[in-house]
């Protein structure tokens, strides 16, 4: 929150009189709001008062294009309080929201968001808020349009420069002269970018699964079996059984696993013994579920989701206090201190209107947690889609980054039309890949033969589905796939090329040579 907003992101894009430096030019009253124009230091800005309604506030009318993505930015300010705002659109085909933020008095906090329209038309920009008895002041708006072209540009550009790294071979023989016109293969042998799926035990028992899967990822997640209702299912007696053979399996072929989850602050997925405890009871329940579980796969687990959904919903909270996931992640913390530890939360980049998980609302929580003694935590953002929105994705991503922790996308799927699927997966795949603050990503397509949660990736023979395929192609780009390179030597006995973060191996074949050698591989 800031004593001045700062200058409007791309001059504005196509916002009119974005400063307000030309009065109330271009702006109107939204609703039965009353609207007037006000300097404070020097600094232009609109004000709507007067407010009955939550959407009583300031618009401008504008012209959407279905076929562009819109970034969006405004810097808001209220009259008293810390107060819920946000930005939306009203279309033809109905209401948009771009972004949100807790607005304060007396300094200026940014609304940061986007999105995208399914038909062209005309729309109304305005700002809402569920407290009409404060006035809402904005400053600096901006709506930027993109193509296609230019979204897809960003992320090549993006690309290069977070998981590609240009790399120069030297060719020498014995006497250290450069030997040219030798042939170099170069063979990636490992993506360095985390990229997986959910498990479950069915893989234990599945060789055609078991090929399949580890013959593509690097990461994983079990879908159920580090749960605590699979792990106690009755109070007192604990079984690892499923969860320690799918870890062996795991380390047995070079797949890191993520912990899921330790507590699930959702109240219908607690063991069943769980709800009728008292307090006392539970609270000692929960410690030793804490040390029981991070005790056991303390080291082999590169992350812990320790309390999920605890934006969404409050168990532990209704029942051991306002600071039971707090206390929770500082009892992580003493049992696993070199291990992040998540938290994890679903809408956050998926649905612009869900205050509750919102990327302002996480970023509290976050602080909160860490305010307490949770330390070493990071963001999961479990990305369960029906449509995505890319720029309000992105802008979402762009928020929580500013916080500097590790961040992942946790358990990507897609509920929508088959024909759709796999093209909305391969949007939110690149999305996500190309932001430099997403550390790795897994989705949430473990097979069951019954059928998967929302979305499978191969059907019962392990034949691609669309979205398997969508799958493939990715790791194939992105040098998942054996990316194999080759060329030749210059005079100079050099050969450059950009090559994806990975273990290469480099094989050299100098020129009239029936054999060929491999150097050390590349990092």
């Amino acid at each position: 929150c800031l004593p001045f907003p700062h200058k409007p992101q791309y001059n504005g894009g196509i916002i009119k009189n974005p400063e307000l430096n030309f009065g109330l030019r271009a702006w109107s009253a939204f609703g039965n709001a009353k609207v007037e124009h006000r300097v404070s230091n020097g600094n232009k800005f609109i004000v709507a008062h007067s407010r009955n309604d939550s959407h009583d506030s300031i618009s401008q009318n504008i012209y959407l294009n279905k076929d562009k993505l819109y970034t969006f930015s405004a810097w808001v300010q209220v009259s008293e309080g810390k107060i819920p705002v946000k930005a939306a659109f009203k279309t033809i085909s109905g209401f948009k929201h771009a972004g949100a933020v807790i607005a304060e008095s007396n300094c200026w906090s940014m609304i940061k968001g986007g999105l995208t329209v399914d038909e062209s038309g005309p729309a109304e920009l305005y700002f809402e808020s569920k407290n009409t008895s404060v006035e809402i002041w904005v400053d600096s708006i901006s709506l930027q349009p993109f193509t296609t072209e230019e979204w897809r540009s960003h992320h090549e550009q993006s690309i290069e420069e977070k998981h590609k790294r240009k790399v120069r071979i030297h060719v020498m023989d014995k006497q250290d002269k450069p030997v040219a016109n030798a042939t170099i293969s170069i063979v990636q042998k490992k993506l360095s970018f985390p990229f997986g799926s959910a498990t479950n035990k069915n893989i234990l028992t599945n060789a055609a699964y078991q090929n399949w899967f580890t013959s593509r990822f690097t990461v994983t997640t079990f879908e159920d079996e580090m749960k605590w209702y699979t792990t106690e299912p009755s109070q007192g007696r604990e079984d690892y059984s499923a969860a320690d053979a799918m870890l062996n399996f795991a380390r047995q072929h070079g797949i890191s696993v993520r912990g899921h989850n330790v507590l699930w602050d959702d109240p219908r997925y607690q063991p069943s013994w769980v709800p009728s405890l008292s307090a006392s009871q539970l609270s000692k329940a929960v410690a030793n579920r804490i040390m029981s579980i991070m005790k056991r796969y303390k080291g082999q687990v590169i992350g812990w989701d320790v309390v999920n959904e605890n934006l969404h919903f409050s168990f532990f909270e209704s029942k051991l206090g306002s600071q039971a996931s707090a206390n929770a992640y500082k009892t992580a913390k003493y049992m696993d201190p070199s291990t992040t530890l998540f938290l994890n939360e679903y809408n956050t980049i998926e649905d612009s209107r869900d205050w509750a998980t919102s990327p302002t609302a996480y970023a509290k929580k976050v602080r909160y947690i860490q305010s307490l003694g949770g330390g070493n935590l990071g963001i999961g953002l479990e990305s369960h889609f029906n449509v995505p929105d890319l720029p309000y994705m992105r802008s979402a991503i762009d928020t929580l980054g500013a916080l500097g922790l590790p961040m992942w996308l946790t358990e990507v799927d897609v509920q929508s039309g088959p024909n759709q699927k796999a093209m909305y997966l391969e949007q939110v795949l690149r999305e996500a890949h190309a932001h430099p603050k997403i550390n790795g990503i897994v989705m949430w397509t473990a097979w069951k033969p019954e059928g998967c949660y929302r979305m499978c990736l191969t059907d019962n023979n392990f034949r691609n589905l669309p979205t398997g395929d969508v799958v493939d192609k990715l790791l194939k780009e992105w040098g998942g796939g054996r990316q194999e390179l080759s060329g030749m030597t210059s005079p100079n006995g050099t050969l450059e090329a950009s090559l994806f973060h990975g273990d290469y191996q480099v094989t050299v074949t100098q020129p009239g040579a029936n054999n060929s050698y491999v150097v050390q591989s590349l990092e």
